[in-house]
């Protein structure tokens, strides 16, 4: 199969040929089908589609196979002693009552020799790591190929549901008492951030700590609903929701503070959301982007990161980034 040039494929559905594009997400609340890409450094692209069908089988889209990078060629914006160092300085800002939790991730890098299509990557994605939202995106400037577990924002007319992430194991026997002090802390975030737009007395937690299997994986997710206020929409929630909180921390403004003291490089679409909106039946669904490549130049990248407590170990949330890293990396070096 062909597939064009520009388009988004994720929940079923592939979208091509983009007639808008726009960084203004109140077009989201207009008309039309749109691929929405927002970075974690806040800059938003949405790209509406002109053709909306049916997804067909991952195998058939990719132009050609996917032939990855050397897996030795891979570098890290933080090597273990800078990682574990930010790990130390963010548990001395929590003893000072600066921050209660902070994300600190690292960006994976390696170079991509000749012609690679993303759709092909997140073909092999998605037969080797199926997660909820695998798909990809490939706009002009932006190629995303994503096999992210965790919900940031679903939106059903005026109902908005966030599903945060926190507490990672190989086995739910690996989850500790800090994975779900973690979780209820982000949770208590995520319910502070959709309170400011949504209406009141109608955020509630229906499952909290809820154990999830995913390949090679287990993590603890939650679930925060709410209702949007009348006249709220798409710019308005992600005005006061972006950046996720389960990959940046809380309070999120201090937590935000130290992550550009610590990382080395922007994360980009890596923890930023990655979706779709059907203006139309005012509809949509943004992934956070973890478990996620994107391509900038020749190179491709990949993100990893661990949230920080005062109960961190440096050595273990090393640990945690690398076997979040692992399979996904595994799977985009080969050939």
């Amino acid at each position: 199969m062909s597939t064009p040039p520009d388009l988004l494929v994720m929940g079923g559905r592939l979208a091509h040929t983009v007639v808008d594009v726009t960084h203004d997400p109140a077009a989201l609340d207009g008309s039309g089908f749109w691929a929405v890409v927002v970075t974690f450094e806040g800059e938003v692209t949405c790209a509406r589609f002109a053709e909306v069908v049916d997804a067909p089988a991952w195998s058939t889209l990719a132009g050609r196979p996917w032939v990855g990078p050397p897996r030795a060629t891979w570098t890290s914006s933080m090597d273990e002693a800078a990682y574990t160092s930010g790990v130390e300085a963010i548990r001395a800002r929590i003893a000072l009552g600066d921050v209660y939790q902070a994300n600190l991730c690292r960006v994976m890098s390696a170079r991509l020799e000749g012609e690679h299509d993303i759709a092909a990557l997140a073909a092999v994605l998605a037969e080797g790591n199926p997660a909820p939202y695998s798909g990809v995106v490939r706009l002009p400037g932006v190629e995303i190929a994503t096999a992210s577990p965790e919900t940031f924002l679903r939106r059903r007319g005026d109902r908005v549901e966030s599903r945060p992430i926190k507490g990672t194991g190989v086995t739910e026997a690996d989850l500790t008492d800090k994975d779900r002090a973690e979780n209820v802390m982000i949770v208590d975030l995520v319910r502070n951030d959709l309170s400011r737009t949504t209406l009141p007395g109608t955020v509630t937690v229906p499952e909290l700590c809820v154990v999830e299997q995913h390949p090679g994986l287990v993590h603890l997710v939650s679930t925060v609903d709410s209702r949007l206020e009348p006249g709220a929409g798409w710019a308005d929630l992600l005005a006061v929701t972006t950046p996720p909180g389960s990959v940046s921390g809380a309070p999120k403004s201090t937590a935000l503070e130290i992550i550009g003291e610590l990382e080395p490089v922007p994360r980009g679409p890596y923890c930023g959301a990655i979706g779709w909106v059907d203006a139309d039946r005012r509809e949509g669904d943004l992934a956070v982007g973890i478990r996620t490549f994107w391509r900038v130049g020749d190179e491709l990248r990949f993100g990893t990161g661990a949230g920080i407590t005062w109960r961190s170990d440096p050595q273990s949330e090393w640990a945690e980034t690398q076997l979040k890293a692992q399979r996904l990396v595994g799977l985009a070096s080969l050939g």
